[in-house]
Protein backbone atom coordinates (compact mmCIF):
# COMPACT_ATOMS: atom_id res chain seq x y z
CA UNK A 1 0.00 0.00 0.00
CA UNK A 2 3.37 2.27 0.96
CA UNK A 3 4.19 1.87 -2.48
CA UNK A 4 0.96 2.64 -4.02
CA UNK A 5 0.67 5.84 -2.27
CA UNK A 6 3.94 6.74 -3.18
CA UNK A 7 3.47 6.48 -6.97
CA UNK A 8 0.50 9.02 -6.14
CA UNK A 9 2.89 11.15 -4.32
CA UNK A 10 5.48 11.08 -7.41
CA UNK A 11 3.45 11.61 -9.80
CA UNK A 12 0.91 14.90 -8.05
CA UNK A 13 4.49 16.08 -7.54
CA UNK A 14 5.45 16.08 -10.89
CA UNK A 15 2.18 17.64 -12.14
CA UNK A 16 3.00 20.75 -9.33
CA UNK A 17 6.00 20.58 -10.75
CA UNK A 18 5.32 21.13 -14.43
CA UNK A 19 2.53 24.00 -12.99
CA UNK A 20 4.94 25.51 -11.42
CA UNK A 21 8.15 25.47 -14.65
CA UNK A 22 5.82 25.67 -17.64
CA UNK A 23 4.23 28.23 -18.60
CA UNK A 24 2.43 26.31 -21.72
CA UNK A 25 1.03 24.20 -18.93
CA UNK A 26 -0.35 26.86 -16.91
CA UNK A 27 -1.84 28.41 -20.42
CA UNK A 28 -3.55 24.84 -21.03
CA UNK A 29 -4.66 25.02 -17.53
CA UNK A 30 -6.05 28.18 -17.59
CA UNK A 31 -8.49 27.74 -20.76
CA UNK A 32 -9.32 24.21 -19.96
CA UNK A 33 -10.61 25.99 -16.85
CA UNK A 34 -12.60 29.02 -18.27
CA UNK A 35 -13.97 26.51 -21.12
CA UNK A 36 -15.52 24.28 -18.07
CA UNK A 37 -16.40 27.42 -16.02
CA UNK A 38 -18.49 28.89 -19.18
CA UNK A 39 -19.90 25.34 -20.54
CA UNK A 40 -23.23 25.53 -19.03
CA UNK A 41 -24.50 28.06 -20.92
CA UNK A 42 -24.18 26.02 -23.97
CA UNK A 43 -26.50 23.07 -22.67
CA UNK A 44 -23.48 20.48 -23.67
CA UNK A 45 -24.77 16.69 -23.37
CA UNK A 46 -23.16 14.01 -21.03
CA UNK A 47 -21.22 13.14 -24.61
CA UNK A 48 -19.82 16.57 -25.00
CA UNK A 49 -18.79 17.08 -21.53
CA UNK A 50 -16.77 13.77 -22.16
CA UNK A 51 -15.21 14.39 -25.31
CA UNK A 52 -14.37 17.83 -23.53
CA UNK A 53 -12.66 16.65 -20.78
CA UNK A 54 -10.46 13.74 -23.03
CA UNK A 55 -8.95 16.62 -24.66
CA UNK A 56 -8.38 18.81 -22.17
CA UNK A 57 -6.25 15.79 -20.34
CA UNK A 58 -4.97 14.65 -23.54
CA UNK A 59 -3.32 18.47 -24.08
CA UNK A 60 -2.42 18.18 -20.15
CA UNK A 61 -0.94 15.02 -21.05
CA UNK A 62 0.88 15.44 -24.03
CA UNK A 63 2.12 18.84 -22.55
CA UNK A 64 3.70 16.61 -19.64
CA UNK A 65 5.07 14.44 -22.39
CA UNK A 66 7.06 17.65 -23.84
CA UNK A 67 7.99 18.59 -20.66
CA UNK A 68 9.56 15.27 -19.48
CA UNK A 69 10.81 14.75 -22.94
CA UNK A 70 12.43 18.41 -22.85
CA UNK A 71 13.80 18.04 -19.30
CA UNK A 72 15.92 14.65 -20.69
CA UNK A 73 16.99 16.46 -23.63
CA UNK A 74 18.54 18.67 -21.55
CA UNK A 75 19.80 16.76 -19.21
CA UNK A 76 21.87 14.83 -22.41
CA UNK A 77 23.38 18.00 -23.50
CA UNK A 78 22.97 21.62 -23.04
CA UNK A 79 24.63 21.80 -26.60
CA UNK A 80 23.38 22.47 -29.74
CA UNK A 81 22.26 19.04 -31.62
CA UNK A 82 20.12 18.46 -34.60
CA UNK A 83 18.39 15.34 -33.02
CA UNK A 84 17.84 16.69 -29.50
CA UNK A 85 16.19 20.05 -31.79
CA UNK A 86 14.22 17.26 -33.92
CA UNK A 87 12.97 15.14 -30.74
CA UNK A 88 12.04 18.67 -28.96
CA UNK A 89 10.08 20.15 -31.64
CA UNK A 90 8.37 16.77 -32.77
CA UNK A 91 7.44 16.81 -28.96
CA UNK A 92 6.25 19.97 -28.99
CA UNK A 93 4.19 19.37 -32.15
CA UNK A 94 2.61 16.83 -30.37
CA UNK A 95 0.95 19.28 -27.99
CA UNK A 96 0.12 21.82 -30.71
CA UNK A 97 -1.77 18.83 -32.55
CA UNK A 98 -3.25 18.00 -29.89
CA UNK A 99 -4.58 21.98 -28.56
CA UNK A 100 -5.95 22.41 -31.94
CA UNK A 101 -7.85 19.14 -32.23
CA UNK A 102 -8.95 21.01 -28.88
CA UNK A 103 -9.61 24.24 -30.38
CA UNK A 104 -12.22 23.07 -33.44
CA UNK A 105 -13.98 20.64 -31.32
CA UNK A 106 -14.34 23.62 -28.91
CA UNK A 107 -15.51 25.86 -31.74
CA UNK A 108 -17.90 23.02 -32.62
CA UNK A 109 -19.56 22.78 -29.76
CA UNK A 110 -19.43 26.60 -28.66
CA UNK A 111 -20.34 28.44 -31.86
CA UNK A 112 -24.10 29.23 -30.47
CA UNK A 113 -25.21 32.72 -31.41
CA UNK A 114 -28.18 32.21 -28.49
CA UNK A 115 -25.90 30.60 -25.84
CA UNK A 116 -23.64 33.53 -26.42
CA UNK A 117 -26.50 35.93 -25.97
CA UNK A 118 -27.65 33.97 -22.75
CA UNK A 119 -24.94 34.20 -21.36
CA UNK A 120 -24.71 38.44 -22.34
CA UNK A 121 -27.72 38.18 -20.02
CA UNK A 122 -26.87 36.68 -17.17
CA UNK A 123 -23.98 38.79 -16.72
CA UNK A 124 -25.57 41.63 -17.51
CA UNK A 125 -28.13 40.98 -14.93
CA UNK A 126 -25.35 39.81 -12.21
CA UNK A 127 -23.51 42.89 -12.56
CA UNK A 128 -20.94 41.40 -9.85
CA UNK A 129 -19.97 38.45 -11.72
CA UNK A 130 -18.60 40.51 -14.97
CA UNK A 131 -16.22 42.19 -12.22
CA UNK A 132 -15.32 38.73 -10.58
CA UNK A 133 -14.63 36.87 -13.90
CA UNK A 134 -12.61 40.10 -15.41
CA UNK A 135 -10.61 39.79 -11.81
CA UNK A 136 -10.15 36.06 -12.30
CA UNK A 137 -8.94 36.90 -16.01
CA UNK A 138 -6.24 39.14 -14.01
CA UNK A 139 -5.33 36.54 -11.62
CA UNK A 140 -5.05 34.13 -14.58
CA UNK A 141 -2.66 36.43 -16.22
CA UNK A 142 -0.28 36.45 -13.49
CA UNK A 143 -0.70 32.70 -12.93
CA UNK A 144 -0.04 31.93 -16.45
CA UNK A 145 3.07 34.22 -17.00
CA UNK A 146 4.84 33.90 -13.44
CA UNK A 147 3.63 30.99 -11.78
CA UNK A 148 2.64 29.72 -8.43
CA UNK A 149 5.77 29.83 -7.07
CA UNK A 150 7.20 33.16 -8.71
CA UNK A 151 3.76 34.54 -7.41
CA UNK A 152 4.13 33.48 -3.86
CA UNK A 153 7.81 34.65 -3.62
CA UNK A 154 7.22 38.00 -4.86
CA UNK A 155 3.92 37.94 -2.51
CA UNK A 156 6.00 36.88 0.71
CA UNK A 157 8.96 39.52 0.02
CA UNK A 158 6.36 42.20 0.21
CA UNK A 159 5.41 40.69 3.90
CA UNK A 160 8.89 40.31 4.79
CA UNK A 161 9.92 43.44 7.00
CA UNK A 162 12.80 45.60 5.67
CA UNK A 163 15.64 45.93 7.45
Amino acid sequence: MKKQFLSFFYAFRGIWDAVCTETHLRFHLTAAFYVLLLSPFFELNAAQYGVLILLIAAVISAELFNTSLETVCDLITKERSYYIRIAKDISAAAVLVFALAATAVAVVFFWNAAAFAAMFKFFAANPILPAALVLSAVNAVFFVALGPREIWDRISKKRKPKG
